[in-house]
């Protein structure tokens, strides 16, 4: 999963069975395998307007509903959208110490 962008702390892992990548131990980004789409972590007010301005890219279905997940139509996705996602996440789970060490390139 070459999207992981060698941030500190990115692991893959499985979940439900399926590939994965966790960020400090978390769930951070993985694949619907029954919708065939990656899964992207956002609040739900990105998704409402990312699904409402960009249908033919983001969707989601019953099942992440009540989860702040959308699912991307793979070969739509912008990679620059979906790294500027990641690198949002991965901030947002990250500690003060590990971001302060990061954003001094000490890692």
């Amino acid at each position: 999963m070459a999207l992981s962008l060698g941030l500190p702390g990115v692991t893959e892992a499985v979940s439900w069975g399926q590939p994965c990548l966790k960020a400090h131990g978390k769930l951070w980004f993985f694949w619907s395998p029954s919708e065939d789409a990656p899964v992207f972590k956002v609040p739900f007010e990105e998704r409402e307007m990312l699904v409402e301005t960009a249908p033919e890219t983001f969707f989601f279905t019953d099942h992440y509903k009540n989860h702040k997940l959308v699912l991307a139509r793979p070969d739509r996705v912008d990679l620059g959208w979906a790294k500027a996602n990641f690198l949002r996440v991965w901030r947002e789970m990250a500690s003060k110490r590990l971001l302060k060490a990061y954003d001094s390139g000490e890692l």
